[in-house]
């Protein structure tokens, strides 16, 4: 039986990286598009295709059975985030741009531990297909029209189960004590 794809990546199997570079390029530019929603160049986002494989390449130990999908997908949403941020900050330091509320803070960074911890929490409680809405939208930066026509749902539909699947984490904030 041949090994995963995930195992032989583990063992920096080069063939595997080729593989996966076929089998998800095109993921990884997508997500590298949605993410930046349009403001990188064509030419930033193919660079940032290859940075996605090439960070996947230094931690290829790190990639777990059944989880190479969304690992990649991370990488190529942060990588995105990274690029975008880069292109922002290419041009000299200004000091209009300095904000004092962005300092660091254990406190605000332990809050936002807490969020993120009752956060995963309350959506491992949402069902499918709201799950997966909800997942689409926000984790893979996908428009509603994305969302319908790969789920082959209506517009509104998938509008609609949004709102819900937003309120009803919303109120479970609230009723946690969290100030929304």
């Amino acid at each position: 039986m041949k090994d995963s794809l995930e195992k032989r990546l583990n063992r920096h199997d080069e063939s595997a990286l080729s593989e996966i570079i076929d089998q998800y390029s095109r993921l990884a530019a997508t997500v590298i598009y949605n993410t930046s929603k349009g403001s990188l160049s064509k030419e930033d986002i193919e660079e940032t295709v290859s940075d996605v494989f090439i960070t996947l390449w230094n931690n290829a130990e790190k990639v777990q059975e059944g989880k190479l999908k969304g690992y990649l997908c991370t990488i190529a949403r942060t990588r995105a985030l990274n690029k975008i941020t880069s292109n922002k900050n290419s041009s000299i330091l200004n000091i209009d741009n300095y904000d004092p509320q962005d300092d660091f803070s254990i406190e605000d960074e332990t809050e936002k531990k807490d969020i993120h911890k009752v956060l995963r929490e309350i959506i491992a409680m949402i069902k499918m297909p709201d799950k997966d809405i909800l997942i689409r939208y926000y984790f893979y930066s996908q428009t509603v029209s994305q969302i319908a026509d790969g789920m082959k749902l209506n517009i509104d539909t998938v509008k609609s189960k949004l709102r819900r699947t937003r309120e009803k984490i919303k109120k479970e904030l609230i009723e946690r004590s969290f100030t929304i």
